[in-house]
């Protein structure tokens, strides 16, 4: 079942858990900010955590691998309209990769997530915390495509889908927020699908 955009119908009930001004696809768009990265291995790969913590961290992909992984069914929606439900994705629960971490120091609020290419996307640390934010790398059974953020994604339901950084590389602990790439051209910086907080004012 496919509903084009501007049509307002939802699956029949299904309609709490469509936002407002959204639609239903059982595709998958692909959107992004720049080319769709390559990697021929993983052997250079790593990332790294660093800002308000006891001290830096990398890991290498084998490393992020090895640690606690779940499985976690949840809606998506992206800013550009659409909405696609019982997505299934599977990673390290972000709450659980804190616990693999040197401590946060108490002024961390904030997190921003690095990616490829220059990428920033910027999410409340206590949001962070729910069930469902995940450091993912499977979707649907498989590993990611390359063009769905192959090897990693920050996984972010509660917000609009840029928040979900692609091609993850980096999170840096803050004590402010700092706007990510997208807040700085003009999206709105809390991002909730739920009271259509798509632009800045």
């Amino acid at each position: 079942m496919f509903f084009k955009k501007g049509d307002n119908r939802t699956p029949p009930g299904q309609e709490n858990r469509v936002p407002p001004g959204q639609y239903v696809t059982e595709k998958f768009p692909v959107l992004h900010y720049g080319n769709v990265p390559r990697y021929e291995t993983l052997d250079d790969w790593d990332l790294r955590v660093w800002g308000e913590i006891a001290e830096p961290a990398t890991f290498t992909h084998a490393q992020l691998r090895a640690l606690p992984t779940v499985e976690v069914t949840m809606d998506i929606h992206c800013v550009t309209r659409w909405s696609k439900l019982d997505t299934c994705w599977e990673g390290v629960r972000f709450r659980d990769f804190l616990q693999h971490i040197p401590a946060l120091k108490p002024s961390a609020q904030f997190l921003l997530a690095h990616a490829e290419q220059g990428f920033t996307a910027n999410i409340p640390l206590e949001l962070m915390l729910e069930d469902d934010a995940l450091l993912a790398y499977r979707y649907d059974g498989r590993e990611l495509d390359p063009e769905h953020g192959y090897p990693l994604r920050l996984v972010v339901p509660q917000k609009y889908f840029w928040k979900s950084a692609k091609w993850l590389r980096g999170i840096e602990f803050l004590a402010e927020d700092t706007p990510g790439f997208w807040e700085r051209y003009g999206y709105n910086n809390n991002a909730d699908p739920w009271r259509e907080e798509r632009y800045a004012d």
